[in-house]
């Protein structure tokens, strides 16, 4: 069955339209004719909205009971019973109440979409995962609920739902997104002109790159190699010189004029008889590309200006950077034309800016000549000087009279011409063709190929054997040079390789990125399997349409018996694959080093849960037994025919009872906490809740006088599962009152500082040293001296895991003049509660 397709509304704020496009595309599919359902619709008391709905079949949700309260959710079973051809579901990254079929509501619509259903959602820009850090630097909030990144991008569709500032705040002050009563407090926090600005900002490139993906797709899926000037992309061409810095930042400056450009430098590894690059330099010039916001990327070319325009040209790039040559001008003369001249003729609709810098023209110790080998020209001005120089000397020296000898010596300066220029065989080719002209034209008898004297045979023939001397000498030097350049440009790659090791890069896709960019590869991948005659399964790849059996690549790599390199482009020549091999070497290494990463993980886990059990069977064979005990010797005594118990006794007797198991009730409270801690089973239900609400109630199972209140009216709300809330300031307000002098009571506040709301529990007991604050938050540790009987240590490590679930932490402080103080800090709601000036309400004190 053919998988759904999904279309995704992205929204840059609440407010701008999602629901409502959602909901008006619906009706036009319907009346086309489309089988079509809402499995899940938001309208959030839009009238508008809300009046979009009818007309539309609607799947009934499945109702849910959580902490004594009713939600609603999607009914996933009742939508693929259904079997619409589209189905509608709001709120893409709505975290599903406890008992869901599944934790996230993408994980619902990923089943429909496998049952072959097409789904249209919404999200806004602030719950992408990848932007939660960013949105909330903007807006001071942090978006409990989140969506990974790929599970938008893999959306076939996605429809960006744009609106101006000032328009979204017009339809905020209308009344058309929230209640009128928290209009005012809506625009003067989450929708200020600044916040808005920037989170459309944020929707327009996230947008932007997705649409380049799908341009880069396009692309390579039609071979279009010519340029397309969509977006602004600046390569910077480096030689691993000096003035590398210079260009990067002069091309870092021309990105920064556009918005959404991109940066990237390139080196390309190279054979061309340039002086080898310095590697620290190049560590240098990547450093500075990165922290400029660019990438570095390092490519092998024989020819640099190809290697570089198919670089460019491969990532659709508007603009190359280079450097001034420098070469000095003797070397232009006998080189020909540098990088920077051939790069600009050949670019095509690239433009190219060459940098002037103070390293320009100044030399660089290049031997004559630009390739490292004897290129196709010089073949060919080497063939050219062998055939037609003889001829032209013949015809020169027929016309003078400036005997034998020195006709040797000149045709024999052609020869080494044409071996210096071609090589070996273009020497010969002179040698041959000058010895058979000379003696046709210049060795008596003339116009004959007869010799008659012997010193003249001789010195034809040593002629012949200095020629080819001199083009065997010229041909080794030629490939001495090449095998040199080939082995610079190895271990160029090479120290890449070890550099990324160094550095710490052990993520897979980047090293075979790295692999494919390297070799200019369509995609790479590391393929395994289990056994000789098991299938090949893909643990890594990078590109597009990677191989899934080695027989199926252009070249592949064993790595041992289990693993192979599988790369798709092009067949590499034989000296490559020596260079592919280490790269192959170190993919090895690297998932393996994932693995045991991954398994030390668990061993942790395991070793973790391990120490938690043994430490649980201690706590269980004293803490609990200890209540236990007493309440059995109470009723024993109760139940005993052989006392008569007085009514006050009895009353003791009983009172002992309840005091027994409410300790037993909050030990095995605790236990129950800390259990669903360790295995990841608490899902905080994030609302906005006041303090007021939460506070005292969590107060409840303290004496009477012991806490002294300070919670001013004027705080704002918090986001936060009051449930969880409770139970945190319950155990760290009983911690403060077990440790605080008779007398002392532990004092409660509360302030508000920025996005932030804190909650101090100060008590002036005897305190905890900077070096054991961070023990007391560990399962089963009690601080000092405390009698076995006072807990199992988990009240502190339940609260601060429970604090931690809700986004907020709990760290410990000294008391001023003795004691300790616990400071809960918790994200204050997006639309906070102030009084009508503005202004903080006169503080309070309670006795509790």
């Amino acid at each position: 069955m053919a998988r759904g397709k999904l279309r995704i509304y992205l929204g840059s704020a609440p407010g701008v339209g999602k629901t409502y496009a959602m909901l008006s595309e619906a009706h036009r599919r319907a009346e086309r004719g489309t089988d079509l359902v809402v499995g899940f619709v938001e309208h959030h008391d839009r009238a508008r909205t809300q009046a979009l709905l009818d007309g539309l079949e609607t799947v009934r949700r499945r109702t849910l009971e959580y902490r004594g309260a009713a939600f609603t959710e999607m009914d996933v079973d009742a939508v693929l019973s259904r079997r619409p051809a589209v189905a509608l579901v709001d709120e893409l990254a709505h975290t599903n109440v406890p008992g869901s079929r599944n934790t996230k509501r993408w994980q619902d619509i990923d089943e429909l979409l496998d049952a072959g259903i097409d789904v249209i959602s919404t999200v806004n820009i602030q719950h992408l995962e990848s932007l939660g850090d960013v949105v909330e630097s903007i807006t001071g909030v942090r978006q409990p609920e989140t969506v990974p990144d790929e599970v938008v991008r893999r959306a076939d569709q996605i429809e960006l739902m744009d609106m101006s500032p000032q328009a979204l705040r017009r339809r905020m002050a209308h009344g058309n997104i929230y209640a009128p009563d928290e209009v005012d407090a809506a625009l003067s926090n989450y929708f200020r002109p600044g916040n808005l600005t920037a989170l459309r900002e944020l929707a327009l490139l996230w947008t932007a790159d997705r649409v380049d993906e799908y341009l880069q797709e396009y692309r390579a899926e039609h071979d279009i190699s010519s340029t397309w000037q969509a977006r602004e992309r600046i390569v910077v061409g480096l030689t691993g010189g000096p003035e590398g810095r210079t260009l990067i930042r002069r091309a870092a400056r021309i990105a920064a004029k556009g918005s959404g450009s991109e940066l990237l430098a390139v080196y390309i590894a190279r054979s061309d008889g340039l002086t080898g690059a310095s590697p620290k330099e190049l560590a240098v010039q990547r450093a500075l590309v990165e922290d400029l916001g660019g990438t570095f990327h390092s490519v092998i070319g024989e020819d640099v200006p190809r290697a570089l325009l198919e670089f460019a040209k491969g990532v659709n790039a508007t603009q190359i950077v280079l450097g001034s040559s420098r070469r000095s001008p003797w070397q232009y003369m006998l080189g020909g034309p540098g990088v920077g001249a051939t790069v600009a003729r050949e670019s095509g609709d690239v433009d190219v800016h060459i940098v002037t810098h103070e390293h320009a023209a100044k030399g660089r110790g290049l031997p004559i000549g630009r390739g490292a080998r004897l290129g196709r020209s010089r073949v060919v001005a080497g063939g050219l000087t062998g055939v037609a120089g003889p001829a032209l000397l013949t015809l020169l020296l027929t016309h003078t009279d400036s005997g034998l000898a020195t006709d040797m010596l000149l045709f024999l300066t052609c020869t080494v011409a044409a071996a210096l220029l071609g090589g070996l065989f273009p020497a010969l080719a002179a040698a041959v063709i000058g010895s058979l002209l000379l003696n046709y034209y210049f060795t008596p008898p003339t116009h004959t190929f007869t010799i008659s004297q012997f010193e003249n045979v001789l010195a034809l023939g040593i002629f012949i054997l200095v020629a080819a001397a001199v083009a065997s000498v010229v041909d080794v030097a030629a490939r001495r040079t090449q095998q040199a350049a080939r082995l610079r440009a190895e271990a160029e790659t090479l120290g890449f390789l070890a550099g990324s090791v160094l550095r710490g890069e052990t993520a897979l896709p980047a090293l075979l990125e790295r692999v494919r960019e390297t070799f200019a590869m369509e995609s790479v991948a590391l393929l395994e399997r289990e056994s000789d005659l098991a299938p090949w399964s893909c643990v890594g790849s990078v590109g597009r349409d990677p191989v899934r059996r080695p027989d199926d690549a252009d070249v592949d790599v064993p790595v041992g018996d289990r693993l192979a390199l599988a790369l798709r482009g092009r067949v590499l020549p034989a000296e490559d694959r020596r260079v592919l091999g280490a790269f192959a070497t170190q993919a090895a290494v690297v998932l393996d080093r994932q693995r045991l990463v991954g398994e030390a993980e668990r061993a942790r886990e395991l070793a973790e849960g391990n120490r938690i059990r043994t430490a649980l069977l201690a706590a269980v064979s004293h803490d609990l037994r200890t209540p236990l005990a007493s309440i059995k010797a109470a009723v024993s005594s109760l139940r005993s025919d052989d006392v008569a118990w007085s009514p006050e006794d009895e009353a003791e007797l009983l009172a002992g009872i309840e005091e027994g198991a409410d300790r037993l009730d909050h030990l095995v409270g605790n236990l129950l906490d800390m259990s669903r801690l360790q295995t990841g089973t608490v899902t905080p239900l994030v609302r906005e809740v006041d303090l007021d609400e939460v506070v005292p109630v969590a107060l409840g199972g303290v004496p009477d006088g012991s806490v002294v209140l300070d919670i001013p009216e004027s705080l704002p709300m918090v986001a936060a599962d009051p449930g969880l809330l409770e139970r945190s300031v319950a155990n760290v307000v009983e911690n403060a009152v077990k440790y605080s002098p008779d007398g002392e009571p532990v004092l409660l506040s509360g302030s508000a500082l920025g996005d932030r709301v804190e909650l101090r529990v100060v008590d002036q007991g005897p305190g905890v040293p900077d070096a054991a604050k961070d023990g007391i938050f560990e399962p089963f540790q009690r601080y000092g001296d405390v009698p076995r009987g006072s807990g199992v240590g988990l009240g502190l490590a339940v609260a601060r895991g429970f604090a931690e679930a809700m986004g907020g932490t709990l760290v410990a402080e000294d008391t001023p003049g003795g004691g300790l103080t616990m400071v809960l800090t918790l994200r204050a709601a997006a639309f906070g509660s102030l009084t009508p000036s503005g202004a903080p309400a006169p503080r309070g004190k309670d006795s509790i």
